[in-house]
């Protein structure tokens, strides 16, 4: 089947398609409506040495780095992805869903906080609210181990809570997911409904019913001797032999 048969289908079937492309465009736009947009905000913090370790560095911690920082921002991350953090963020006021993580690609220690929410608003305090929360837990953790405070690891703001940006990639998938479907269920139907009609239309293969033209009435009707031999073959209770004998001279 060709293009050009597809079309004809459909432009013969126009009052199944235009039902089912209806009801697609009717899908399409309650997934329009029902699927929230979503926002997201991101701060990036980095953590630096402590001011016991950068007296060789005139007192610049960005001149002075070590790996255990890079293990220290991975152990921080996920704290604060923990059950715990989310309730402890939760009373806070954070809403939506938050998410710590070593930068991509970072030569250093620093750390994405971001949250994604469907209140603008909402979702850029909520990361406010996240940023200082995580600088909290870092000296809560050195603070347990009884680190003095010249030898603590700090923490500072390189990108603060970004103004919380539109994520139109869910619901375009949903919007594409939501047209294809039922676009492709519109021709399914629309071509079963073509194959039913070809197949009760097709001419049905019988064989002549006694009474029509080429049946055995017919060819019999000219000739006045048919009933008698007919009668004369097949006499009542005879069997095979009765019939040879009643047909011999």
């Amino acid at each position: 089947m060709d293009l050009a048969e597809i079309w004809r289908v459909m432009r013969r079937r126009w009052y199944v398609l235009l039902p089912g492309l209806l009801i697609t465009a009717a899908l399409t736009a309650a997934v329009y409506l029902l699927v929230p947009v979503e926002y997201r905000s991101q701060s990036t913090v980095t953590l630096l040495n402590s001011e016991k370790a950068t007296v060789a560095f005139d007192g610049n911690p960005f001149l002075s780095t070590q790996a255990s920082l890079t293990g220290m921002a991975d152990g921080l991350a996920r704290n604060l992805n923990s059950d715990g953090a989310k309730a402890d963020l939760k009373s806070l006021g954070v809403t939506g869903v938050h998410e710590a993580k070593i930068a991509d690609n970072a030569l250093g220690p620093y750390m994405w906080l971001s949250v994604v929410g469907t209140d603008r608003a909402a979702v850029l305090k909520s990361d406010e609210i996240l940023t200082t929360y995580a600088e909290k837990r870092l000296l809560e953790f050195q603070s347990q181990q009884s680190v003095a405070p010249n030898a603590m690891i700090r923490m500072s703001t390189i990108v603060p809570p970004q103004k919380p940006e539109a994520q139109t990639k869910a619901r375009l998938q949903f919007l594409v997911m939501a047209g294809a479907l039922g676009f492709v269920l519109s021709l399914v139907a629309t071509f079963f409904v073509e194959a039913r009609t070809r197949q009760r239309s097709s001419p049905a293969k019988h064989r002549p019913a006694p009474g029509e033209a080429g049946g055995p009435a017919a060819d019999d009707a000219g000739d006045p001797t048919a009933t008698l031999r007919m009668t004369v073959a097949h006499p009542a209770g005879s069997g095979a032999a009765g019939s040879r004998s009643a047909g011999s001279p």
